[in-house]
């Protein structure tokens, strides 16, 4: 997923992300343009899954 794509639709895909895995925090989830990487690697802690399967994950939402 585009940074531009993912920025746009952030609300919808965090409360997805939220509702799948409740261990997720708001902290967790707080998109900063520029700063994907470490988004990513928030959730890949929160989830126990590698960059590219939370990256797949996120798309399938």
């Amino acid at each position: 997923m585009e940074t531009t794509e993912m920025k746009g639709k952030w609300n919808e895909l965090k409360g997805k992300l939220k509702q799948k895995y409740a261990d997720l925090t708001d902290d967790d989830l707080l998109y900063v343009e520029g700063k994907e990487d470490e988004l990513y690697g928030k959730i890949q802690q929160r989830v126990g899954k590698t960059k590219e399967e939370v990256k797949k994950m996120i798309e399938e939402l």
